[in-house]
């Protein structure tokens, strides 16, 4: 297991990591709650992803515990894609505002918890990366020349 990846499936999180986490989980289920209140199939599956994402951040199999790294990312990506589409389409209401202010806030978390747990985004990737190209890449074709 590679140092990156290891640092952050073998740590004790610590009364500021739970924290965070549960800040992080709280902010993501607002905002779901917010658009699951709208109506709308868009508004629904925008929810729904806020709600699986929320269970992804603290579900406890090894799998998420190892990829939480990526988890962070997706939602960071999801709360900013919320924000872009609503920027260029709307509704502007007062709720909107205040939904985009828990996304901006959620984002904020994220990084810092990433920060915290994960370290440097471009070094864990790096190092999954080499950890990927190790077990899966090039492989010498010994034995087929001669056939």
């Amino acid at each position: 297991m590679s140092t990156a990846t290891s640092a952050s499936t073998d740590r004790v999180l610590g009364p500021v990591d739970i924290a965070l986490r549960v800040a992080i989980v709280g902010l993501t289920l607002a905002t779901g709650y917010i658009h699951s209140t709208l109506g709308g199939l868009l508004f629904t599956l925008n929810a729904a992803g806020y709600l699986v994402a929320a269970v992804a951040i603290v579900i406890p199999l090894a799998l998420a515990v190892r990829f939480r790294w990526v988890v962070r990312l997706g939602l960071i990506g999801y709360a900013a894609t919320t924000i872009i589409g609503w920027a260029i389409q709307g509704p502007y209401f007062t709720t909107a505002y205040i939904a985009k202010a828990i996304e901006v806030t959620l984002i904020i978390l994220l990084a810092i918890d990433f920060a915290r747990i994960d370290g440097n985004p471009i070094n864990v990737i790096k190092s999954e990366l080499g950890e990927l190209n190790a077990r899966f890449g090039r492989r010498s074709a010994t034995g087929s020349a001669g056939a």
